[in-house]
């Protein structure tokens, strides 16, 4: 009988080529058939794949609603990488929260093809928080896909299905897809389960190695280690499935072998040799991914404090104790995940500290059904045993690394981390009901049982999604769970001093001193909050408090692998405090110094203690302290900023100009280095330099496109290029944006006035007059068009007088009356107003030389006999004077960071891009500057 016969009669069809092959290869038929199903059972149908991907959007369609919260403020919002304008290799140099990997206070949590899907977001839709949502939501259903396809390696179809339903919907999940930090779970999962598959295709149907599974294996499973640190651990799960599913190896039976072996009884057979040989060259891989990955944190493991993970710092036996009981709390949460928490840090489990403990008793009962399960699957030679030993292999080894039993990490329990845990679990659950609905009686209970199982879980996954709708949903429902975690009542307040609501903010920080009273970061949130409120007394003893709790100076130590930079914001806080008071300075200036001390790479120290000391007016201080700290943080572009500004103090333009081109090299679209480069530009009066100024003025605009200061000077440049068209259309702009601003009134009235369109200037400077009715250039040069154009002088007398009341040394105000006298024919009084005015200014030639005109008209009449009446009159205003010449903004800057908004408990990534701003006392200073400045050498001078 042919081969096709056999396979026809054997299975009802004719084989395809590669079905054929593997009949040809199998030493029997039986086994060519069971081949044939089991490749048949491993299939995903398009009404499974239907069906899993509908579910999922069941569960998280409500998750799109959902903003950026907790852990996604640092990694999306403050994440410069995302930005398109940091090169793509900084992806491979920061850390998952952006902090460069050679800084101590790196996270050292690399995973930059995460990172890369962030960014690919941000391209998409910047910062609109439902496409990241979206994108997970995705993720999850190509991952419950993959998961199917895995389970029917172990499981038969029905029950491989539940297992896949299960995982869709099991609420421990909420936190990995609804929370976009967890998008590194989600991605690292699909490449490890991608790993495993290509693995289980490595060896032949004649036994031998196929090489191409197992190169496509080490690839996947670097892109999944470079997703989350945990995809490295399916190495292990690959070893796993060789050794007792794809050898069939119980443990007996391996240990017999070997012990031949070794006693010389007989060579190897060759199956364990090729199994072997497989293994090695995947441990080989692995160790040189380790390798890697210690070289990318430079062999240094990140600082925890003892607020995030209390028994990491704990003595021994504490330590282990807690440790081993953390365990069944995360297998508790698997069974049962009914009350989840964000956050699990500080007070949330309490210590385990005794061996009396009754906790451990749950730690001793975990450890004896782990270890009854794993014996079982491993000695046993039965295929339910094959899936019992996957099962426990997905569970423990991906949950190795966040286990702290061998090294420490950031967190105590993390419900994310369970992701891929959570599949052996799924495995486990499908496989007791396999073994139910087999027993006739048991059937419709099973069934029954997993469908009342399906369900609650996906509701309580839908109405847990809703909790993560933003910051004040997601920490209140936390401590319905667990009101012992400090780090709750502080979240909860800082997501209503972001509504403003200080009040209420207050009540939940001071709760926080209260449940921790040695959080240093609760103190401090109390001081900003006082801060807030204007209560500087009480702001200033809740830092002082703060103070106090940290570390004491002991000689010969060194501070930067006990002080966690944020808590040093302390000294920034107070500090910034103290130094609106103008006699505390120097006490602001040793804490700056106090906080450098403790840890010499502080850069935020040094940015504040440079702002205090321009503001000090010690520039040569505040200079080589910009330089010490770019020494620190040479890429970092608003310390370039603040060094050019402390150069224009300093009245060096030139070496100015030089650092803002240092800052945009290293940000192309800095916003304040634009601005003010171009400004620095504009007011060099050079017009070869207006080019790229406006340039730089049009990006800023871009950048900031509801600030009128930025088309206010776009104006002003085209009014130096005499593109009064321009000027026109960009000084309208900038009042639309900004009703009332007062130098773009004036300057667009004054461009009309120059452009011979005077009328059209008469409803602008009303304008200017009703927000800023003591603005005397614009009362001028409505009192000269009165006069000139209108022939309106008591319109123009009104206007000018309005001055003198304002300003009754005013010499051109008073003058340009005079000039109004002579109008109305008073010659007298035109001459005792033009003396007057002469007293007020000896040496201006035009107020003397009309007198003198004045005078003359007045002999020349009286000696004729004639009525002192006008026939001729000295030049008008309008010929006579120098035109008003225009405003100009002083110096843009930032605000004043406040360095008292510092979240102690988040990456200093807000905060810093604050940083680049001086302090309103600087501002004012350098505007008044400007202004006497432009008063002297611009503003109304004489002839």
């Amino acid at each position: 009988m042919s081969f096709n016969a056999l396979a026809l009669q054997s299975t009802g069809r004719i084989l395809c080529p590669k079905e054929f092959t593997v009949l040809f290869t199998m030493p029997n038929i039986d086994q060519a058939i069971h081949e044939r199903r089991r490749c048949a059972m491993a299939a995903v149908s398009w009404k499974e794949a239907l069906l899993l991907t509908v579910l999922v959007v069941a569960c998280y369609w409500n998750s799109l609603s959902c903003g950026f919260v907790f852990d996604d403020v640092s990694a999306i919002l403050d994440n410069k990488d995302l930005r398109p304008a940091t090169p793509l290799k900084n992806l491979f140099l920061n850390d998952f929260w952006g902090t460069p990997m050679s800084e101590e206070r790196s996270h050292k949590s690399y995973r930059p093809l995460t990172v890369l899907t962030f960014r690919l977001n941000y391209l998409l839709s910047e910062l609109n928080p439902a496409s990241y949502h979206l994108f997970n939501v995705i993720l999850h259903a190509v991952s419950c896909l993959i998961f199917l396809r895995v389970c029917r390696l172990f499981l038969d179809s029905t029950s491989g299905l539940v297992a896949a339903l299960l995982f869709a919907v099991h609420p421990i999940h909420t936190e990995a897809v609804t929370g976009v930090v967890g998008r590194a779970e989600l991605l690292s999962s699909i490449f490890l389960l991608a790993a495993f598959l290509a693995y289980t295709k490595s060896t032949a149907s004649d036994h031998s190695i196929v090489w191409a599974p197992i190169a496509l294996t080490v690839m996947l499973v670097a892109a999944a280690t470079l997703c989350k640190e945990q995809g490295i651990t399916v190495v292990g799960i690959c070893c796993v499935y060789e050794v007792f599913v794809a050898q069939r190896f119980t443990l007996p039976a391996l240990l017999d072998t070997l012990k031949q072996a070794l006693q010389g009884k007989g060579a190897f057979p060759y199956a364990v040799l090729q199994m072997l040989l497989k293994l090695i060259v995947l441990v080989i891989s692995t160790l040189l991914l380790v390798i890697v990955r210690v070289q990318v944190i430079q062999s240094q493991l990140p600082n925890f404090t003892r607020f995030d993970n209390p028994a990491a710092v704990s003595p021994t036996p504490t330590r282990q104790l807690t440790f081993n009981y953390l365990l069944p709390v995360n297998a508790w949460l698997l069974l049962n995940p009914s009350e989840l928490c964000c956050d699990w840090t500080m007070g949330t489990i309490p210590l385990v500290e005794s061996a009396l403990d009754r906790r451990n008793l749950a730690t001793l009962l975990f450890y004896v059904l782990l270890g009854l399960l794993a014996y079982r699957s491993i000695t046993c030679s039965r295929g339910s045993a094959k899936t019992v030993v996957m099962a426990l292999s997905l569970i423990v080894l991906p949950f190795i690394p966040a286990s702290n039993l061998f090294f420490p990490v950031g967190f105590v329990v993390a419900e994310r981390v369970l992701y891929v845990p959570s599949m052996g679990f799924c495995v486990l659950v499908a496989h007791g009901f396999k073994v139910l609905s087999h027993k006739g009686y048991l059937k419709k209970i099973s069934w029954l049982m997993i469908g009342v199982l399906l369900t609650t879980h996906a509701v309580k996954t839908f109405n847990r999604n809703w909790d993560w709708e933003s910051e004040y949903t997601l920490f209140t429902s936390a401590l319905k769970v667990n009101k012992n975690n400090a780090k709750l009542w502080n979240n909860v307040g800082h997501a209503l001093e972001n509504q403003n609501d200080y009040s209420r903010a207050l009540r939940y920080f001071l709760q926080a001193t209260y449940v921790q009273p040695d959080d240093i970061g609760a103190h401090m949130n109390v001081g900003r909050t006082y801060k807030n409120l204007n209560k500087s007394k009480e702001a200033e003893d809740a830092y002082l408090i703060a103070k106090s709790l940290m570390p004491q100076i002991i000689p010969g130590k060194k501070y930067a692998t006990r002080v966690a930079p944020n808590h040093l914001n302390v000294y920034i806080n107070l500090a910034n405090l103290i130094r609106s008071n103008e006699s505390r300075l120097e006490e602001a200036d040793q804490l700056y110094r106090q906080a450098i001390s403790m840890r010499p790479d502080f850069k935020q120290a040094y940015i504040s203690r440079g702002e205090l000391l321009l503001q000090m007016n010690k520039l040569t201080e505040a200079r080589d302290t910009y330089l010490r700290a770019l020494e620190l943080d040479g890429a970092n572009a608003d310390l370039w900023y603040n060094l050019a500004i402390v150069h224009i103090e300093m009245k060096e333009p030139s070496e100015a100009l030089r650092k803002f081109e240092q800052a945009l090299q290293l940000s192309p679209r800095h916003k304040l280095a634009l601005f003010n480069s171009a400004l620095l530009m504009q007011e060099s009066g050079q017009p070869k330099f207006w080019p790229e100024a406006n340039r730089r003025f049009l990006a800023y605009v871009e950048e900031e496109p509801d600030d009128a200061n930025g088309y206010f000077n776009l104006g002003m440049l085209a009014m130096d290029a005499e593109e009064n068209a321009t000027a026109e259309r960009w000084m309208h702009k900038a009042i639309a944006l900004q009703s009332g601003f007062r130098s773009a009134l004036f300057n667009l009235a004054l461009l009309y006035s120059q452009w011979q369109r005077e009328l059209d200037a008469l409803p602008v400077l009303d304008e200017l007059l009703r927000h800023h009715p003591e603005h005397i250039k614009g009362l001028i040069l409505k009192g000269d068009i009165l006069m000139n154009h209108k022939k309106d002088t008591a319109g123009a007398k009104a206007c000018f007088q309005r001055i003198l009341e304002m300003d009754p040394g005013n010499v051109q105000g008073k003058h340009n009356l005079c000039v109004v006298y002579f109008e109305e024919g008073d010659l007298p009084k035109a001459e005792r107003c033009l003396e007057e005015t002469l007293a007020l200014a000896p040496n201006t030639a035009y107020v003397r030389r009309h007198l003198d005109i004045v005078r003359g008209k007045m002999a020349a009449m009286s000696a004729a006999g004639q009525p002192l009446v006008e026939e001729d009159k000295p030049a008008t205003a309008e010929e006579e004077r120098r035109s008003p010449r225009v405003e100009k903004n002083a110096w843009k800057s930032s605000a004043e960071p406040d360095h008292s908004q510092l979240d102690p408990g988040q990456p200093d990534t807000r905060t810093q891009s604050k940083s680049a701003g001086l302090a309103g006392s600087i501002e004012q200073k350098r505007a008044a500057a400007l202004k006497r400045l432009e008063e002297i050498e611009r503003i109304l001078s004489g002839d």
